[in-house]
């Protein structure tokens, strides 16, 4: 008797149980399905034809494990984005397909343990807020969580190899970024455009990059590889640090001044500008640093985007420049003159590109190569070189912001 109660109690546990297990995931009906080429015996999710906001993807399907969710299953429409509010992705699942959740108007997700790889744009233009990368995933495609405006803080777990291509691109939520041990490759559009990021910090068990006050350098920190665009105000170069990456300060509006350790052996800084050791070349001016600047005598040459969308509105170059690189001061929107001194001998190309508001530029010598596009725009340059051909020596005046010609007047 007392078997026979026991074993109904068993039946009715096991009766009760069902339907709260099922109702965990939704009907196998809503998904399609495809025989998953990477794993053995599982199936991969093709398509999604249910009605639900929430959706909780079963383990198995036709008795056959879930490894992989296919490309663009999820993708929400361009115009009218995704009404996906939440969706569960089951620790069967391997691979999350290219596009698989872009466009989704979900706000946060959960990567299972059993993910190994995140396909390209797979969660692009989303609305997550945070995500934590497992450790289990070896491989993230290009622009997984391009253009996230809301995230705002990330983990990349160990087992991630490389960062490719804009993958976290204009995520302009973006605050902070953990780097795990993993990572031997960072792209250099990795983290473009993410104007709010202020630090990245890296396992202090990766061998191929560390981290110092949330600035990325490689191992060793004798390479500074890249300073988050939301960083402001003053950064110190440590003792160590014998190269910069070209880019490495390019998006960094709020940066005002850079100084170095005097007992740095390749760097030196004065007034917050960065020079080479002997301050015989200007390597990078603040873009944050304002106001009128003068460019010391001992400088010889100024580097290439050495100035490049800096907002000073004037500027005085020493008589020692004997050359200004490409693209030097590109993009200085609010510089409205520029005398080119006797020592230089040539201005690289696009060295005052859309300089939009340069209205006169006095040469003190002739004889000077002039690059294409040198000056405001390649029309602009053209103008201005047939007549300093001519003329040399003198001011070259643009009368107004639509005006393509210089007009030359003698000193």
């Amino acid at each position: 008797m007392k078997n026979k109660k026991m074993i109904l109690w068993v039946v009715l546990i096991v009766i009760a149980i069902i339907p709260i297990y099922a109702q965990q995931y939704d009907s196998e009906k809503d998904f399609k399905i495809d025989s998953d080429p990477k794993v053995k015996g599982g199936v991969v999710i093709t398509g999604y034809i249910g009605s639900k906001n929430e959706v909780r993807i079963p383990p198995s399907i036709q008795n056959k494990p879930v490894t992989g969710i296919g490309d663009k299953v999820f993708l929400g429409d361009p115009m009218a984005g995704s009404d996906f509010t939440k969706i569960i992705i089951p620790n069967s699942v391997k691979s999350i397909g290219d596009w698989a959740f872009a466009l989704t108007s979900f706000t946060s997700i959960t990567i299972p343990n059993s993910v190994t790889s995140i396909g390209l744009a797979a969660f692009s233009t989303c609305e997550l807020t945070s995500i934590i990368i497992p450790d289990s995933v070896t491989s993230i495609g290009e622009q997984a969580f391009y253009e996230c405006h809301d995230l705002a803080s990330i983990t990349i777990g160990n087992g991630v190899t490389s960062i490719g291509e804009e993958t976290f691109a204009y995520c302009d939520s973006l605050i902070s970024v953990t780097i795990g041990s993993g990572v031997t490759s960072i792209d250099d559009s990795a983290f473009s455009s993410c104007s709010a990021l202020t630090a990245i910090n890296v396992n202090s068990n990766n061998t191929a990059y560390s981290s110092q006050d949330g600035v990325l350098y490689n191992k060793t920190k004798t390479k500074l590889l890249y300073l988050p665009e939301g960083k402001k105000g003053a950064i110190t170069i440590p003792n160590s640090v014998t190269s910069i990456e070209d880019s490495a300060f390019s998006y960094c509006p709020g940066l005002t001044a850079i100084n170095v350790n005097s007992n740095n052996t390749a760097y030196s800084s004065q007034d917050g500008v960065l020079y080479n050791k002997t301050k015989t070349t200007l390597l990078y001016f603040p873009k944050g640093k304002t106001g009128a600047f003068t460019i010391p005598d001992s400088v010889t040459s100024i580097w290439k985007n050495a100035f490049r969308g800096a907002s000073l509105t004037s500027v005085t170059i020493g008589n020692g420049v004997t050359g200004i690189e490409s693209e030097a001061f590109y993009y200085c929107g609010s510089l409205t003159s520029v005398t080119i001194p006797k020592n230089v001998t040539s201005i690289g190309n696009s060295a005052f590109d859309s300089c939009t508001s340069l209205t006169s530029v006095k040469f003190e010598r002739a004889g000077i190569t002039i690059g294409a596009s040198a000056f405001v725009s390649k029309a602009i340059t053209t103008s201005l070189q047939t007549a300093y051909t001519s003329g040399g020596i003198g001011t070259y005046t643009r009368p107004s912001t639509t005006s393509l010609t210089f007009t030359k007047k003698i000193e």
